[in-house]
């Protein structure tokens, strides 16, 4: 069995004697696509950074891409792309030109009109920056992040604030990427997002990883309850109506589906605190 692309083992950090991550467990394979997911000042922000070198951890293990991020060494740096909320590239520069210039950074870059390719801004190719549209810019932030020809992309929201339109194309880019063999870490806050593209899935909650597996197993494993209402399977749906007839009650409403990836974040993170640290 090939070695995960990362493996955390008992992850601690603390600021003071406050505990921002407090044990978290998780794997990824090599070439899946995993979202971590979480409320604000759940602990997710901190782990990432802590994976991408970018933090120190306390205490616990961390291996990725068999490197140890901690030791920040180049060997690492060339093999893993991070893409961030927000990348600043020169706006004067064209799509083409911008890409060339991370390219320039790296020992073995990939071609670039593969990169222009894959994020599917070949009409922009020769585009000034500053003339793209917001969905455009993401997928440049994304090229940026594919100069080097990482094993492993980091993508930290990659689609907030974009239109629905907008969402399903980058949807596509991941899609892509993951199609070339590349592994994508992904942070989200959109649940729908989370279940199309992900092979599995972490939900983090307090610093602890409370929940880890696909999204339709995770939702599988949910029994829904509201006011008043149940889920129940739709085999069960006929039985329900009878019964409710047979015992003279009133079914003001009757909806026939299954949980979702979004039931099950809602029901783990429900007495969640938003805001602090990440």
């Amino acid at each position: 069995m090939p070695a995960p692309a990362i493996e955390v083992k008992g992850l601690r950090k603390s600021y003071g004697d406050f505990e921002a991550v407090r044990g978290v467990d998780l794997a990824v394979e090599a070439g899946e696509v995993f979202a971590l997911l979480g409320p604000n000042g759940a602990g997710k922000t901190t782990t990432v950074e802590i994976m991408e070198g970018h933090r120190q951890r306390t205490s616990g293990e961390v291996s990725v891409l068999g490197f140890d991020p901690g030791k920040r060494e180049r060997g690492l740096k060339e093999r893993i792309g991070i893409v961030l909320q927000e990348t600043g590239v020169n706006r004067f520069l064209t799509v083409a030109e911008v890409i060339d210039q991370f390219r320039s950074y790296y020992p073995h870059p990939r071609p670039l009109d593969e990169i222009i390719e894959v994020v599917e801004l070949t009409e922009k190719r020769n585009d000034l920056v500053r003339k793209l549209s917001g969905g455009q810019q993401r997928r440049l932030d994304v090229a940026v992040g594919l100069a080097g020809d990482p094993d492993l992309l980091f993508l930290d929201e990659p689609t907030t604030g974009f239109d629905p339109s907008a969402r399903r194309n980058a949807w596509q880019m991941v899609k892509n990427l993951n199609e070339l063999g590349k592994t994508v870490f992904l942070t989200t806050h959109y649940m729908d997002e989370a279940q199309f593209l992900a092979d599995r899935v972490a939900i983090i909650v307090g610093g602890k990883i409370v929940a880890e597996g696909t999204p339709d197993s995770l939702a599988a494993g949910l029994a829904v309850e509201t006011r008043a209402a149940y889920s129940v399977a739709n085999d069960q749906a006929a039985t329900l109506l009878k019964l409710a007839q047979d015992n003279g009650i009133e079914l003001r409403e009757v909806a026939s589906g299954k949980p979702s990836l979004e039931d099950v974040y809602l029901e783990l993170t429900k007495d969640a605190e938003s805001g602090g640290e990440e």
